[in-house]
């Protein structure tokens, strides 16, 4: 109610200035009052997500997966809901989550489908960027080690939203899961999804958030790792500028930087991941355009 009558009160002061606005309006949920678009997310699969209904609880349940705290947030009439991500890694079938709630610790099992990802054949200029020297592998392997770090971070503030917009209006060029070969050579899935945008193209964190790192990577280029808070994490790739540092405060739409061609491209795009409880998933799972 108080939504509709913020937004009632700031078209009647554009109407009377004689503006005119086009708006497009996102469902924020933050506090799950819409159960049913929480559920929109629900797409089991490897790489995928799980929405379990935990039930009513006084406080908000402690949840893991796979021995890693899991994203919960509020449901309907005191109920709780936990949004689990589902890693490439993880086995189909039976798995389960670990709740404790009220002074007790139960377990919920659900279970986990196949899905078969397309493969995808590109060709790199730099053969560096495919089989790297071994000082290349030495700063590879310190980069991995912070970029770890930032997505097992766990903060315990809610998410402001987890219904995202895109970071970016374009096309889709690559889709997460994919099985890349590089110059013939089979190398890790694509943990993340493209849009192909023009170099410059200010990309806008989905939600609230925190930078939790910047820096620029021998694969990613320039990054920024952005928290939005219980294990939801942003990583932006292969950016031209970037425009946060660690540490800055973020609102849904703000520019972390702008698209460009660094690390290991092709040409000018925006690579995106989203990570839940350290697992990376579809990101069009998030924006709605999720294909089975």
């Amino acid at each position: 109610m108080r939504i509709l009558l913020l937004f009632k009160n700031s078209m009647t002061a554009l109407l009377k200035s004689g503006s005119v606005i086009f708006m497009v309006l996102t469902v924020s949920i933050a506090h799950a009052s819409d159960q049913s678009a929480l559920f929109s997310l629900n797409h089991p699969v490897v790489g995928g997500v799980a929405v379990l209904a935990l039930g009513p609880a006084s406080n908000a349940p402690r949840v893991t997966f796979e021995q890693k705290p899991v994203l919960v947030v509020p449901g309907e009439h005191g109920t709780w809901l936990a949004i689990v991500g589902i890693s490439l890694t993880t086995t189909p079938g039976p798995q389960h989550i670990e709740i404790k709630s009220d002074g007790r610790t139960q377990t919920m099992t659900f279970n986990v489908q196949d899905k078969k990802y397309k493969e995808q054949r590109l060709t790199i200029k730099n053969t560096r960027q495919v089989n790297p020297l071994p000082d290349d592998l030495k700063r590879i392997n310190q980069e991995i080690a912070l970029q770890t770090k930032a997505y097992q971070t766990f903060s315990p503030r809610q998410p402001s939203n987890v219904i995202f917009p895109a970071p970016v209006d374009g096309p889709h060029t690559s889709s997460f899961g994919l099985k890349r070969f590089f110059n013939g050579e089979a190398r890790a899935p694509h943990s993340g999804m493209d849009f192909a945008v023009p170099a410059g193209t200010p990309i806008q964190t989905p939600a609230d958030g925190t930078v939790l790192l910047t820096g620029n990577y021998f694969f990613n280029g320039n990054t920024v790792f952005v928290d939005h808070g219980q294990g939801l994490i942003s990583m932006f790739c292969h950016l031209s500028v970037i425009g946060v540092k660690p540490g800055d405060t973020l609102s849904r739409g703000d520019v972390v930087g702008k698209v460009g061609a660094t690390g290991r491209v092709t040409g000018p795009h925006l690579h995106w991941n989203v990570s839940l409880n350290d697992a990376r998933v579809d990101p069009a799972i998030f924006i709605g355009q999720f294909k089975p």
